[in-house]
């Protein structure tokens, strides 16, 4: 059986080498690229692959978006994420959303060929590191480990956004904001917003990465 692949990065070069890292493989086929998350939807429908290679940070649409998507109207197709993003936040969002596996752009090809074909067979794919974080994550007490939200929030408030600002992002009232960040200064242990970024960011909660804005001191 032949697992046929897209791959959605919006590098090219990222994408070449990926194809070349494939091709070998004669029970793996990459049937096609997209270069953001919207493309990767309009392929799927028209490539039906059985497994879509997709990074997280893209234009239009990222990755997090496409696979939501995805998984509305392209349940059977598995959604291997390929990203060099390994904070809690990133990796929540893509795992809520429907990703079938998560790995780092620093994986192996040995380990990236073993995780398309265990997503191929149905089957989840983690990189070490990232299942560390889900099972720390996981024993975790409810009451304090941060909610999807609650890290949206606070990364926006990490770019200065203010309340209202954020709000408007989220779709959210100014009173649900106050509500989130207070149940994140409760849960970090903090007394406020700059406190909250930065106990957040030390701990790999959230990350500012390639979004740009700046971190409140």
């Amino acid at each position: 059986m032949t697992i046929r692949v897209l791959l959605a990065d919006d590098h090219q070069v990222v994408r070449v080498g990926l194809h070349a890292m494939l091709d070998p493989s004669p029970d793996i086929e990459v049937v096609g690229e997209a270069g953001d998350g919207a493309e990767a939807i309009a392929l799927v429908r028209d490539l039906n692959p059985d497994v879509a290679l997709m990074d997280l940070r893209m234009p239009k649409m990222d990755g997090v978006a496409a696979i939501a998507r995805l998984r509305e109207l392209a349940p059977a197709v598995a959604v291997l994420v390929l990203t060099t993003y390994d904070t809690d936040a990133d990796i929540v969002r893509a795992i809520e959303a429907g990703a079938t596996g998560y790995l780092l752009k620093d994986t192996t090809r040995e380990e990236l060929l073993h995780a398309i074909r265990s997503a191929g067979a149905g089957r989840s794919a983690l990189a070490p590191s990232v299942a560390s974080r889900l099972v720390a994550r996981m024993a975790t007490p409810a009451h304090s480990a941060l909610s999807a939200r609650e890290i949206e929030v606070l990364e926006l408030v990490a770019r200065g956004r203010s309340n209202k600002e954020i709000a408007r992002v989220l779709h959210l009232s100014e009173a649900t904001v106050k509500t989130h960040l207070v149940h994140s200064f409760s849960k970090l242990g903090v007394e406020d917003r700059t406190e909250a970024v930065m106990a957040a960011l030390d701990r790999g909660i959230i990350s500012l990465s390639s979004q740009g804005g700046e971190v409140l001191r």
